[in-house]
């Protein structure tokens, strides 16, 4: 796992790049507990269960939200750009299947490296829609 931590502000953690051979660990949170998007990884053998369970409601606690978002590369690999609270890059990283990477704060960019390739994206909502979610980086 690759922790990107912010150069304005050097205690604030932006980003996250996991590679698969990193998450072999039964269970490996690979998120902060303060951070909106949690991700683990869970590694597990045959015949392992999970007790059925539900989440439930609750109140946040917290007056203001941010959209986080994880790439997970199913097939092919991907270049992820991270940026800075400034805009800066910070650093780019390739991605390929298995690995994710987690934007909790900053700017990101994706360049897809091969044909077919397949990413599961997750994000915190709820969406309400591009004008309210997000700002693009002028990066031309």
């Amino acid at each position: 796992m690759h922790k990107i931590y912010s150069k304005t502000n050097n205690n604030k953690l932006l980003h996250i790049v996991n590679w698969l051979q990193s998450s072999e660990n039964e269970r490996h949170d690979i998120a902060p507990d303060d951070q909106f998007l949690q991700v683990a990884t869970i590694a597990s053998d045959k015949g392992k269960s999970y007790r059925a369970h539900k989440h439930i409601w609750k109140t946040p606690a917290y007056p203001q939200t941010i959209a986080q978002e994880s790439w997970i590369v199913v097939r092919g690999s991907v270049k992820v750009y991270f940026y800075d609270t400034d805009d800066t890059l910070l650093e780019a990283h390739v991605i390929k299947q298995g690995d994710c990477s987690v934007t909790f704060e900053g700017g990101h960019s994706y360049e897809i490296l091969e044909d077919n390739t397949l990413v599961y994206e997750y994000k915190t909502g709820p969406y309400y829609g591009q004008t309210l979610d997000k700002v693009f980086l002028d990066k031309s």
